[in-house]
C-alpha cells in the first residue's frame, strides 16, 4: 500500500463495494481526506486528528465541495481527535449548503453536544442513510 493511503479510513464498509475510480485523496502528516461522490452527494471522509495546524487539507476540500455539490457528507468515523477547529469549519460548510456528518466518533460526538452544534448539524449512521435522506 502506498504510504499516502496509510491511515485511509475503510468508507466502503456499508455496502461492501470497491473503492470508486473517481476518488481522490489528500494525506498530510496524520491526516488524510479521501472525496467521491456516492449517490448524488459528495462524501468527504476524513481520518486522523484536526485541529489549526492541520485543519487545511480538509478545509479546502469542504469549502470546494461545498461550492459545487449541493450535498455534502463528511465521514468523520476516521477523526480520532477534533477542537473547536474542526467544529467551527463544520458550522461554516453547514451554512454554504447541505452538510450531512456521519459516524462522528465519541469524542467528537461529546464535542459536539458540549458546544451545542449537535442541534444545528445533521448526522447520520452510514454514509447511505445522509446520501438518501
Amino acid at each position: 500500500m502506498p504510504s499516502d493511503e496509510a491511515g485511509v479510513p475503510a468508507l466502503t464498509r456499508d455496502t461492501g463495494a470497491r473503492p470508486l475510480p473517481q476518488q481522490t485523496a489528500h494525506a498530510t502528516e496524520g491526516v488524510a481526506v479521501l472525496q467521491y461522490e456516492w449517490r448524488g452527494a459528495w462524501v468527504v471522509a476524513a481520518g486522523g486528528s484536526y485541529d489549526m495546524d492541520s485543519i487545511k487539507p480538509l478545509a479546502d476540500v469542504l469549502e470546494a465541495a461545498a461550492r459545487k455539490h449541493p450535498k455534502v457528507i463528511l465521514d468523520a468515523s476516521g477523526i480520532t481527535f477534533a477542537d473547536s477547529t474542526l467544529l467551527n469549519l463544520l458550522i461554516l460548510t453547514h451554512q454554504a449548503g447541505t452538510l450531512r456528518v456521519v459516524a462522528p466518533s465519541p469524542q467528537l460526538q461529546r464535542l459536539c453536544e458540549i458546544t451545542g452544534v449537535d442541534s444545528i448539524l445533521e448526522t447520520r449512521n452510514s454514509v447511505d442513510d445522509a446520501a438518501v435522506t
